[in-house]
This record gives C-alpha cells, sequence and structure tokens, in this order.
C-alpha cells in the first residue's frame, strides 16, 4: 500500500514504550522478529520505566507487542500500574529479513524512502501500514493507552506523526504522543523525565 495512502492515526493521545536493552541492542545488532531477552540492564531500564509511568498515573490500557522483550517490559510496567497486558501481533518488530542479526548498516535510510529492502524482509511502507492500524487498534481501547513495542516501528511511526522517522528511540523511556491540537499534522512527540533510580 503507499504510503499516501495509509490511514491516518486516530487522534487520539497515548504513552509508547520502546522494549529496555537486549545484548544485540547493546551489540548493533538488527533484531526484527528475532525472539531476543531483556539483558540485565534492560530489566533495569523496564523498572524504571514502570516506576515513571506510576508516577505518571491515569494509564487504562496497556498493549504491547508478543516479543519477549516487549513483553517482558510491557508486563513489569502494567504490574506497576495494577493492569494486565493484551497482546497485540501487529505490534511485532518488523521482519527485517537477511538483515537479522547483522550490524546494523547504513541501508535504513534506503529501506525507508521504500528503494530497498532486505531479502525475506517486510517493505517499510508494510510496516507503516501495519503499525497505524496497531495504534488505531489501541486507542480504540479505553484511554490512555500505553504502547509497548518496537524501535523500527516507531521509527514508522514517527513518519504517520509527521516527524523525520529514522531517528533512534531510546530504549525504556516513555514517550506521550498527542495529536496537533491547532489543526495541523504534526504530533508531538514528548519523552518523559525518568524517575530517580
Amino acid at each position: 500500500m503507499p504510503r499516501d495512502m495509509v490511514a491516518s492515526l486516530n487522534r487520539i493521545p497515548f504513552w509508547f514504550l520502546r522494549h529496555g536493552e537486549t545484548d544485540w541492542n547493546a551489540e548493533g545488532r538488527s533484531q526484527g522478529r528475532t525472539d531476543i531477552p531483556l539483558n540485565g540492564v534492560g530489566l533495569a531500564q523496564a523498572r524504571r520505566a514502570a516506576k515513571t509511568l506510576a508516577a505518571i498515573g491515569g494509564i487504562a490500557t496497556v498493549v504491547a507487542s508478543p516479543l519477549v522483550r516487549a513483553k517482558v517490559t510491557a508486563e513489569i510496567a502494567a504490574e506497576a500500574l495494577g493492569l494486565p497486558v493484551e497482546f497485540d501481533e501487529r505490534l511485532q518488530e518488523v521482519n527485517f529479513g537477511e538483515q537479522e542479526g547483522q550490524p546494523m548498516g547504513d541501508w535504513y535510510d534506503d529501506w525507508i524512502a521504500g528503494h530497498y529492502t532486505p531479502a525475506r524482509a517486510e517493505p517499510f511502507d508494510a510496516l507503516l501500514a501495519r503499525a497505524v492500524d496497531a495504534i488505531n487498534r489501541a486507542t480504540a481501547r479505553p484511554s490512555p493507552v500505553l504502547v509497548v513495542a518496537h524501535g523500527a516501528l516507531f521509527r514508522a511511526l514517527r513518519l504517520a506523526f509527521g516527524h523525520e522517522p529514522n531517528v533512534r528511540t531510546p530504549n525504556a523511556l516513555p514517550i506521550r504522543c498527542e495529536p496537533p491540537t491547532d489543526g495541523g499534522s504534526k504530533w508531538a512527540v514528548t519523552p518523559a523525565e525518568l524517575a530517580p533510580e
């Protein structure tokens, strides 16, 4: 589906949380659908994000990718919020095909632009359509919603928000995503101030 045909996001604010760190994150390797668990740093990051979100308060629903790094991050956050976690396959990370497990390279710009897709990988425009659909389904639930997912998926969302997409999302940093209130097209993307360790 061409990106100009992708359905627009529901104009409903939500929180986004990328999973905590994994060994492959620390090594600079592309993970994609490879189901890599959180490392010790990632578990500590998830606990700090949970503390931050509990202090913010008011979250009504937690929806997450079922991949273990997002699942565990979401479960830690949800426990602090006193909420269950719902899982949505559409929130899984992109399939990077032959690039999974490889060092992250300079091919991201061409992939996002639609000029290059690794063998057996999901095209960026397919990820974009899937990400928008997943967020629209999530924000149809009781709000505010916390979405726990992945970095490349958030790159697609950044494009849908009207921002430069090829920006790395920090691990386990809650980000408030708010639609424009002035009739414009650019969403506000505001990182939370993390709770003290």
